[in-house]
């Protein structure tokens, strides 16, 4: 393989177009896709939950880019809720183009820009909290004190603070003025880490600039800001190598 097509294949990996890379992991009687390294260190991960009386379970793992273009679409046209700071339900007629594409960041990537495309990341929750009609939100009140799965959120932060958790780490651990804090967000950071030194502002702007996308004009005229601000922060690689 030249190098030059081992470099459009990696590209395609990093956007969600290649999933050549990933198997088949079953969580909670459903079936994710996840790189071979993230899925067997995310077994690790959740063999030492349920010693401590937690069952973390899958909520979504690997994107397609296809899925997460038809996720930015549908919240473009309002027929999915498009959220503020808060998390509360946003009236999208109130808003200008430029409000709309930055409020839709906040909570979801542009596509080809997720890194649930690399198939190194998982949103989590803690099965062994519900009951049969709990539905999971994904929402920062279900991890807070008092919260569904804030005891599994506890047992999150601590084993990432001493460096217990088998690679993983939080990109949307805080908020750096771009995507909302997403505690549930886990990322698998010895492999994450390769793809964030992929990510170039140029490339990403020529795959989008091809892409039939909503809201495209406003993404392109303002796409130097939002990597800067919503994909580029979101880089672990470091903070994984001093801890």
């Amino acid at each position: 393989m030249s190098v030059d097509t081992c470099k459009a294949s990696e590209f395609r990996q990093l956007t969600g177009q290649d999933t050549s890379h990933l198997c088949e992991l079953t969580s909670n009687s459903s079936v994710y896709w996840l790189s071979r390294p993230t899925a067997e260190a995310f077994s690790a991960l959740v063999a030492a939950s349920r010693s401590q009386g937690f069952e973390l379970a899958v909520a979504s793992a690997h994107r397609k880019f296809e899925r997460q273009l038809l996720i930015w679409n549908e919240k473009a046209a309002g027929i999915r809720p498009l959220l503020d700071e808060a998390g509360q339900v946003l009236d999208i007629e109130q808003l200008n183009e430029r409000e709309q594409v930055f409020a839709m960041l906040r909570w979801s990537a542009l596509p080809g820009t997720s890194r649930h495309h690399w198939g190194t990341d998982v949103d989590v929750y803690d099965a062994a909290a519900m009951d049969a009609v709990y539905r999971v939100q994904l929402c920062p009140d279900e991890c807070a004190q008092g919260g569904i799965f804030s005891g599994l959120h506890r047992w999150l932060d601590d084993v990432i603070c001493h460096n217990r958790s088998f690679g993983f780490q939080r990109p949307f651990d805080i908020d750096r003025g771009g995507v909302a804090p997403e505690p549930w967000h886990l990322s698998f950071a010895p492999e994450a880490g390769r793809y964030e030194r992929m990510l170039d502002c140029g490339q990403m702007y020529n795959l989008l600039a091809q892409q039939p996308i909503a809201l495209k004009q406003t993404v392109l005229e303002n796409f130097e800001e939002i990597f800067r601000r919503f994909i580029a922060p979101a880089r672990i690689d470091k903070r994984a190598v001093a801890d």
